[in-house]
């Protein structure tokens, strides 16, 4: 019998153990956590998504305030088009930016909004105007080594030149 109650504690404790792994699991792929469900859904535009994701966070002055709903791409004017839900509790001015950022040096990519200055609020199926794509991390290294391959070479503006 003894033998029988320590198989089922360890086999309770590996059930327990596999199921802090999932939730674990969905907290980090963002896919748990609680639904708006009063949500104002806004529409942005931008060149380039990066690697921005559904469900990324979107933030103004660090706070959440909602989520990216869904990315697709609008074939006639060659952008990505990015829903998103708002919490109604939150109120931006029309003229509000959007730009994509991205936690830390290499972390999870995310939808910064900074307010305007307009009496007007953001209205369901409104378009945020003024975006910043993404910045990518590639183009940056490359037209860096681009400048410094156009640059003169430091070492013949060293010499001194004989009358």
């Amino acid at each position: 019998m003894d033998r029988k109650k320590t198989d089922l504690l360890v086999g309770l404790f590996v059930l327990a153990g596999s199921a802090a792994l999932v939730f674990l699991a969905f907290r980090v792929a963002n896919l748990g956590g609680v639904e708006l469900g009063n949500a104002l859904d806004v529409r942005a535009r931008f060149d380039n998504v990066g690697g921005l994701k559904p469900r990324a966070p979107v933030k103004s002055a660090g706070v959440t305030v909602g989520r990216v709903k869904s990315i697709s791409f609008d074939d006639g004017t060659y952008q990505a088009v990015v829903m998103l839900s708002l919490d109604r509790r939150f109120q931006f001015p029309k003229d509000t930016s959007a730009k994509i950022l991205t936690s830390g040096l290499l972390g999870e990519q995310y939808i910064g909004l900074e307010p305007g200055g307009e009496a007007s609020m953001l209205v369901a199926g409104s378009t945020i105007g003024m975006t910043q794509s993404a910045v990518v991390l590639e183009n940056l290294i490359s037209q860096f080594l681009y400048s410094k391959a156009a640059e003169p070479s430091s070492a013949n503006s060293g010499k001194a030149s004989r009358p």
